[in-house]
């Protein structure tokens, strides 16, 4: 480690599903000398790509779990971090953006702006990462990458200029002309690793020089020195390249680089961009909370003396125990050092500390600020923030979306039961969108999470992983109740049995609420019920919640306010309120006619045009509402909104319907009211299940 700071960018290589993440991964490391042979993405030579190392990841050919590495390239040290692109592992795309300082956006070339590409930009957008975009796979049939920076624009909002034009499309894709030094590139050798560099051709020419306006534009409009550098026809390639990295920087302009990861060609100026534009640590200004001083915001400094602050993104059970992902925003991680785990005050002794290369580990003796390393057998939580003793500096935690998605698991013997329990405890320690919790009705285990194939990969990991055999119920949709109209309640809760007895009376009225959260209002005037009181009415409503009454499901979206009631010199307690705040909840719920909410999900299908019509079928069988279509070539995008409980098992079914052609990605939309007819069969399903218990 060279501990430069400047020479360091901290990058995460995200998009959507199959645009060529891994494999693009799988070049920087080649071409940087950090692996010595390209491998697929497939494993068809059975090895597979570097970052993914998990057996699993390697028979489907997708990344589940994001890994880290780091690489050398021009004397600058890239620690780079391998996205999932399927919604399901979204939380470790969330993770991953959380301590990163830029990121390399990549779009296919045919496919353009899809579905996950805007999830994966809005989740940059929260945590205000700059980025460069790449056109990937410019030698497939259709690549029209000139069409893709449109969608930038209009689809993302994004300021997208092109930064090269490619020399051919198609089969005839060859190589790239470089917009700032105005020259051609062609990738020579076996693997593209000897760039040729030569004069445009004649029939691009003309074209370039537009294209080279256009990028001057936009980027004068960051640069004085560039404009009047413009005007008199003096632009050199430094100016230029600074204007566009502070346009970067800020998020108001989006380089756009062209290539194919699989043929090898564009990945070197790919890894220049990546040096020249995006941030190094100290371009990027990051606040952490003073939990010691009402959680004021403080600008943390990437200074390697100041007293340390690092946040775990992080955590694997390996082999060895615990490993412990860390960014280390300001000071320097020793080995030996002791530091505090800021949530629980306990101090912890730095014993190793690693730097990763997928799987593989190398030890380190210090980490300074700006690197982004791991450290072992300490105890903690993801989100935690580590800090020099003294220090009560937090980082801001993450945005974890709600799990969608549930499944019984049972395990086969009392073998399995054991090693399911270690299995699921590592599982729910490391990723905060996998819940675990055992159903109070039936006494089954029931796991939940983010979509089918979250929850598949888990069961399949404790199989091969663990060695524990379980088998699946059918998966479970979280629905929701909520109320529709105002109902007002007046309970008295009395109890009198030789003693003190219990008395209160709660009296108020429950609406509907647009927030997903429940809102409570305390409106009792002259002492009514004692102030001392009140937090009991209000917990013994937040208890009715977890179970509605209506059909045992969450309750949302519900405002109470309380506005009389009654207490008793001696009878009157926390239990008696919390009682009587009961009673009325029942009292109020049954009046205000209350309807079951069903999670939507958005849908959106890419399937060869011939089969438009038998897609939209399946969708319309399925209670969807088709939001919209669009041509784009031969495919055509259908965007739906369905149901969750309609989509099991979908996949199978668009398969068939399409010669195995179409691909869909679905993520959480919204809640929306289930329809009468549905509504009275889950009463008589949830009757039926009572019966049998």
């Amino acid at each position: 480690m060279k501990n430069e700071i400047h020479k360091v960018r901290n990058i995460g290589i995200s998009a959507h599903i199959d645009a060529g993440k891994t494999t693009l991964t799988e070049r920087i490391l080649y071409y940087t000398r950090r692996i010595h042979a390209i491998h697929d993405v497939k494993g068809k030579d059975g090895i597979g790509a570097a970052m993914d190392f998990m057996e699993l990841e390697r028979e489907r050919g997708i990344t589940i779990t994001s890994a880290a590495t780091h690489c050398e390239w021009q004397d600058h040290e890239i620690n780079i971090i391998d996205t999932p692109g399927h919604v399901d592992f979204t939380i470790e795309v969330e993770r991953s953006l959380r301590v990163l300082d830029g990121a390399i956006l990549v779009l296919c070339s045919v496919g353009g702006v899809q579905s996950q590409s805007i999830t994966v930009d809005q989740q940059m957008a929260r945590y205000k990462v700059p980025c460069i975009a790449f056109v990937n796979k410019c030698d497939r049939s259709g690549a029209n990458p000139f069409r893709v920076i449109e969608q930038l624009k209009d689809k993302l909002g994004h300021n997208a200029v092109a930064m090269q034009i490619p020399l051919g499309l198609e089969a005839g894709f060859n190589g790239v002309v470089d917009l700032v030094t105005m020259k051609a590139i062609y990738f020579d050798g076996e693997n593209g690793e000897h760039l040729r560099i030569e004069d445009i051709p004649e029939n691009l020419l003309s074209e370039a020089l537009e294209r080279r306006e256009e990028l001057i534009d936009v980027a004068s409009m960051f640069s004085d020195e560039l404009t009047e550098a413009a005007l008199e026809d003096e632009v050199t390639e430094d100016l230029l390249i600074q204007a566009i990295r502070k346009a970067t920087l800020r998020r108001d302009m989006t380089p756009v680089f062209m290539g194919s990861a699989y043929k090898n060609k564009g990945i070197q100026p790919l890894l220049n961009a990546v040096t020249n534009l995006l941030p190094c640590p100290f371009d990027v200004e990051t606040e952490a909370l003073d939990s010691g001083n009402d959680e004021t915001p403080v600008t943390l400094s990437s200074d390697p003396e100041k007293p340390v602050v690092a946040l775990a993104f992080k955590l694997e059970d390996g082999p060895y125990g615990q490993l412990t992902y860390v960014r280390v925003y300001q000071g320097t991680l020793s080995k030996g050092e002791t530091i505090v785990n800021v949530r629980t005050g306990k101090k912890v002794k730095i014993g190793r500390l690693v730097r990763m290369h997928a799987h593989q580990m190398e030890d380190i003796l210090v980490m300074p600020a700006g690197y982004i390393g791991a450290l072992f057998g300490i105890e903690c939580a993801s989100g935690d923030t580590f800090a020099a003793p003294g220090i009560s500096l937090t980082m801001t935690s993450m945005h974890v979306p709600d799990p969608v998605i549930s499944l019984a698991i049972v395990p086969k013997d009392n073998k399995a039961e054991v090693n399911v329990s270690k299995a699921l405890a590592r599982f729910t320690k490391e990723d905060p969108t996998f819940k675990v919790y055992v159903s109070d009705e039936t006494g089954d285990t029931v796991i939940s999470g983010m979509g089918e194939l979250h929850l598949e990969v888990y069961v399949e990991r404790m199989r091969r992983e663990y060695d524990a055999d379980v088998t699946t119920g059918m998966p479970q949709v979280a629905y929701r109740e909520t109320i529709t109209t105002r109902a007002e309640f007046n309970y008295t809760h009395k109890k009198q049995t030789g003693g003190a007895g219990q008395f209160g009376r709660v009296a108020g009225y429950m609406e509907a609420t647009t927030e997903d959260d429940f809102v409570f209002e305390n409106k009792v005037v002259g002492g009514a019920i004692p102030t001392q009181l009140i937090s009991a009415c209000e917990k013994g409503f937040r208890k009715c919640l977890t179970k509605g009454p209506k059909m045992e499901f969450p309750v949302t979206g519900i405002k109470l306010v309380i506005n009389d009631g009654a207490s008793h010199s001696v009878d009157s307690s926390d239990m008696a309120f919390q009682a009587a705040a009961r009673g009325a909840f029942l009292e109020g719920y049954a009046k205000a006619k209350p309807v079951i909410h069903e999670p939507v999900m958005k849908v959106v299908v890419e399937t060869p045009t011939e089969f438009q019509g038998a897609v939209m079928g399946s969708l319309n069988q399925r209670r969807a509402i088709i939001v919209g279509t669009q041509d784009e070539g031969p495919m055509c995008i259908i965007e739906a909104q369905v149901p969750l409980a309609e989509m099991f098992g979908y996949s199978t079914a668009l398969r068939s319907a399409t010669q195995g052609k179409a691909q869909f990605t679905m993520e959480f939309f919204t809640y929306r009211q289930v329809p009468k007819g549905i509504a009275e069969e889950l009463v008589k399903r949830k009757a039926e299940e009572k019966n049998a218990a």
